[in-house]
């Protein structure tokens, strides 16, 4: 294995550093409140708003910091039962899913056999959906069985929905959904 001076004077001050940080902790010194002191630091003049993580069912707690509106960290909340401040893998990188230069920010389509992706703007996304799910409807709509039961469904249409989003959305979703007579329904909110 070749090492470099400088890899060597580099891995040197590390373990001279975690040396030197781990005798201080051996040998009794609190260093809770140095530890709390950079936390502060870190978040300070933060607006803290609390929120929910998206990413499962569970809806464990966050707390959203911000400075000017622009997000600067995302930690679990220790108020709530369902993880007592702590974040799963997925819960604790929260702060890439709006930071991350790679996410999406603008509606994409690529047309049947396309090759290229085409902006659109929501408006014409939006309505290019509801043509695509009443045309579905209309064509695949069961009013009676065979046998002569009223069952009024689609079995063309599957929504799937995620926890993100709060329980007054999600009892809206599924109504509007049973509405159009839509059975095959899967949310992590189990509604």
């Amino acid at each position: 294995m070749d090492v470099s001076r400088r890899d060597f004077l580099r891995f040197s001050v590390g373990a001279a550093g975690g040396t030197a940080l781990s005798g201080l902790a051996g040998s009794g010194v609190n260093l809770g409140p140095v530890v709390a002191q950079a936390q502060e630091l870190r978040i300070k003049n933060a607006k803290v708003t609390p929120s929910v993580c998206p990413y499962c069912s569970v809806g464990c707690g966050t707390l959203i910091h911000t400075i000017d509106g622009k997000i600067v960290n995302i930690e679990g909340d220790p108020r709530s039962p369902h993880n007592e401040g702590t974040l799963c893998p997925k819960g604790a990188a929260i702060f890439q899913l709006h930071v991350n230069p790679n996410r999406p920010t603008q509606v994409l389509h690529r047309a049947a056999g396309a090759a290229e992706w085409e902006v659109w703007d929501l408006e014409r996304a939006m309505n290019r959906i509801a043509e695509l799910v009443k045309k579905t409807r209309d064509e695949t709509f069961i009013e009676k069985l065979p046998n002569g039961k009223l069952v009024n469904m689609t079995p063309a249409i599957f929504s799937l929905g995620g926890a993100i989003h709060e329980i007054e959305f999600n009892q809206v979703h599924q109504k509007l959904m049973r509405g159009l007579g839509i059975v095959a329904i899967e949310n992590q909110a189990r509604i």
